[in-house]
């Protein structure tokens, strides 16, 4: 056991600063920018940097801060060093300067707030795991709230099996005395601090010293390091979380890694044996190596010290392995400096069995998580009947846990945590049970989140499941081959979310497999039709709808079986999609006009609107526009019963469309003018574009040529992108309403061909209705007029009455003539 003297750490000012600016609800910022000072000049006031700063400097702050009187007084005194209570000389080790800490700054601030406070705790409790650097954190706080300790600073540092008796004896000699009894004289009745060092060491004698000077010496506190608290009632535990390292998705720059205090931290330590930056392949490296040291800033020191020989990527290569030694290989390393994988395995120890078998199962997820997975992860299994919250608390005193932010989501381990869990977990044969498990409690989050992957809550939805994305991928990872059943109950709630982040392709191939796996024929009917209703969903995103036909019409005779009707309905619509794509646009209207039934039977009304908006292109198909517009008014009256916000803008976009098919393209401007506002706001850049098209023909339509090019500047691709469909066509029909034929005749051909093969092939029709009436060529008329009448016969499609009239009676009657 070794002792230390008090140590005074400057004037004081700093914690005088600090406080009066909290007091007065500043940030240093809001401070700087109010006193006219640089805010690096408050930083560094406020940090002990400039102990005796600039009267006029001072004064400003004085006026910033509104001080006046005896505050003023006092603080301009603080300033100059002066004081009418000197605290003691220091001796010992707390006379050295602190090292400058990296990351620390708001446990710094805090904790010399509340040491520096009359009312504050009797003591506090620095906790975490070896080294996490809690003593650096101690002999910095000690230092900085000095002056408001008259009586005195002292520090100790606990060794293994120490006395009471020797533990007293020690303090005494810091503070200069010769028996601890005599402590009480030494003081007379000033304010002294105790600085406690590695307490876990001897944890009965350390408690009882405390509680013997606490009681005997009111005027004393004390700021105590181990890794786990005292356990004295006055006693404020303040756990001390690893540095913050830059998360998987930080982008892979200086200037971004260098931001997160983990990365800050390596570079000033790779500064000291390195003259040159990080080049730019090494910065990658760099993040992936303070990840893998947890944040440890002990480990992240001695990996940076390496840099005097290797590389980043060297270093990472050598002594990136969470629970390598990285103390000298064939040396002794001293006291304070141990192996990763022994600082996680000394406070692993200090759980009881349970604790330690639920530590286990948590280190299944691999990425962050909640309270209810963990509660769910833990149910049950043997864990002593531990409350998580109880639970995790010990985790994050013992600093083997992590939790960042309020979201639901914050929890997480420490990679060197999870990992040495995991081992313990493998050599008790654990594994495949806790891997099983885990995939089981995916599974069950997924199900209760799908149904929410639609309408007004799909974001919000698709968050949650994006905050466990990477444990959801190694839960179907796991059950796909140990767990078909729970893989396939997983794979089955996903599709909407493999939709919308644009995993559709992957996803596909995930279902394709496990519903092929023979060991899932048994698996529960309605998972396995809504697998297959998910298959052909994806299959429909990426141009392959028609080979997945077959698995949606399966689905519909299994929801028929199941008495289903949500899953028909779904089924139904899903089928009325995917025979658009091959032309078979009966078998569609049927369809939809059967979910359209079902809909009604559930008295849902957003259903009923998506079913009755489904159904419009089959209307404006057969040339029944007024029809059209009655199911839309419906749609748009049903969205809103619903809130539904995004399907009102489409509907009201599709009126749009339908009033400037009509014939009245100043109806046609106003709506689309409406839903695009609507559609800004709920965010639906494909419809957007549809809508802007219907704008602009709109305009060109009615002779607002300069409108329509507004319009057409908005619709441009990119140059090295050619040209799509709507700004082709908007082109056309500006070209055509200024007389440029030619011009108008190339802009339609150009539609045509990009409007080929798409969803809707109305968009076709009006292409080449524009190209016969604009084109001079003769031959290239008659091209397009066969073309228009094939794709009127196999789409069942009728020709408008504002189309028979651009036409006229000849060309008309060629096109029904086919």
């Amino acid at each position: 056991m070794s002792a230390s003297g008090a140590g005074q750490g400057g004037s004081g000012f700093d914690v005088v600063l600090r406080r009066h600016r909290l007091r007065a609800g500043l940030t240093q910022e809001e401070l700087a920018a109010r006193a006219a000072i640089g805010v690096r000049t408050v930083r560094d006031l406020e940090r002990g940097r400039a102990s005796r700063p600039q009267r006029t400097t001072v004064e400003l702050l004085a006026a910033a801060l509104g001080l006046g009187g005896a505050d003023r007084e006092a603080f301009l005194a603080a300033a100059r060093g002066q004081s009418t209570d000197e605290p003691l000389p220091p001796t010992g080790f707390l006379q050295m300067a602190p090292t400058e800490l990296i990351g620390r700054d708001d446990d710094l601030a805090e904790l010399v707030d509340r040491l520096s406070a009359p009312d504050g705790p009797r003591g506090v409790t620095l906790v975490g795991i070896a080294g996490v650097g809690k003593t650096t954190l101690g002999i910095t706080v000690a230092h900085r709230v000095a002056a408001s300790y008259p009586g005195g600073v002292a520090g100790i540092v606990i060794t293994e099996a120490s006395s009471v008796g020797e533990i007293l004896a020690s303090i005494a000699a810091a503070f200069a005395v010769g028996r601890a009894d005599d402590l009480a004289g030494r003081f007379a009745g000033r304010a002294a601090l105790l600085f406690v060092d590695a307490v876990e060491r001897s944890p009965e004698a350390s408690s009882e010293m405390l509680t013997r000077l606490l009681d005997r010496l009111p005027s004393l506190r004390f700021l105590a390091t181990g890794r786990h608290p005292v356990g004295l009632p006055a006693e404020r535990v303040w756990p001390l979380a690893p540095l913050v390292a830059p998360p998987f998705e930080a982008p892979s720059t200086l200037a971004a890694v260098a931001a997160y205090p983990a990365v800050a931290l390596f570079l000033e330590r790779l500064a000291r044996v390195r003259r040159t930056q990080p080049e730019p392949d090494e910065i990658a490296p760099l993040a992936i190596l303070v990840r893998r040291l947890g944040g440890l800033p002990l480990a992240i020191e001695l990996a940076a010290a390496r840099g005097r020989v290797l590389t980043i990527p060297e270093i990472l290569d050598r002594y990136g392995d969470r629970v390598l030694d990285l103390a000298r290989p064939g040396t002794q390393p001293p006291e304070s400096v141990v192996s990763l994988r022994d600082a996680v395995a000394a406070s692993y120890r200090l759980l009881n069995a349970g604790e330690q078998r639920a530590l286990r199962l948590l280190a299944m997820f691999r990425y962050r998580w909640s309270l209810p997975l963990a509660e769910q992860m833990t149910a049950g299994a043997q864990t002593d009947g531990a409350d998580v919250v109880h639970l995790l608390d010990r985790l994050l005193e013992l600093g083997l846990l992590s939790v960042r932010g309020t979201r639901t989501v914050r929890f997480r381990l420490l990679d060197v945590v999870r990992d040495y869990a995991a081992e313990r977990a493998a050599a008790a044969g654990e594994v495949t049970e806790a891997r099983r498990r885990h995939a089981t409690v995916l599974a069950a989050l997924a199900q209760q989140i799908a149904p929410d992957l639609i309408g007004t809550k799909l974001t919000e939805a698709a968050g949650r499941l994006d905050d466990v994305s990477g444990d959801l991928g190694s839960a179907l990872t796991f059950a796909a081959g140990e767990d078909p059943h729970t893989a396939l109950r997983l794979a089955a709630a996903l599709p909407r979310w493999w939709r919308f982040r644009g995993r559709d392709v992957s996803g596909r191939q995930w279902l394709r497999r496990l519903l092929d796996d023979p060991r899932t024929a048994d698996a529960d009917p309605a998972t396995r039709a809504w697998a297959k209703v998910g298959l052909a969903q994806l299959a429909l995103e990426h141009g392959a709808g028609a080979e997945e036909i077959g698995s949606a019409t399966a689905a519909v005779a299994e929801f028929e079986l199941l008495g289903s009707v949500t899953g028909q309905r779904t089924a139904h619509t899903l089928l009325a999609s995917l025979w658009m794509t091959t032309a078979g646009y009966d078998e569609a209207r049927r369809h939809g006009e059967a979910a359209l039934v079902l809909a009604r039977r559930t008295g849902r009304p957003r259903d009923v609107a998506v079913a009755e908006n489904n159904l419009t292109w089959h209307e404006v198909r057969e040339g029944d526009l007024e029809a059209a517009r009655r199911r839309l008014a419906a749609v748009d009256e049903l969205a809103g019963q619903s809130g539904e916000e995004r399907l009102r803008a489409v509907a009201r976009a599709n009126l749009a469309e339908v009033a400037r098919l009509d014939g009245r393209p100043d109806e046609a401007e106003r709506l689309a003018r409406v839903a695009l506002a609507e559609l800004d706001r709920v965010g639906d850049p494909n419809q957007r574009r549809r809508l802007l098209a219907t704008l602009g023909l709109a305009l060109a339509e009615s002779g607002r040529v300069p409108a329509a090019r507004e319009v057409l500047e908005r619709l441009r691709m990119p140059t090295e992108l050619p040209p799509d469909g709507p700004a082709a066509v908007v082109e056309a029909a500006i070209a055509l309403r200024e007389g440029e034929q030619k011009h108008a005749a190339e802009c339609f051909a150009r539609a045509a061909e990009a409007y080929d093969g798409a969803h809707d092939p109305r968009d076709v029709v009006e292409a080449l209705v524009g190209l016969i009436v604009s084109t001079p060529v003769t031959d290239d008329r008659g091209v397009a007029v066969r073309r228009l009448a094939d794709l009127c016969r196999s789409g069942g499609i009728t020709l408008l009455i504002r189309d028979r009239d651009r036409l006229g009676p000849t060309i008309f009657a060629e096109v029904l003539q086919g």
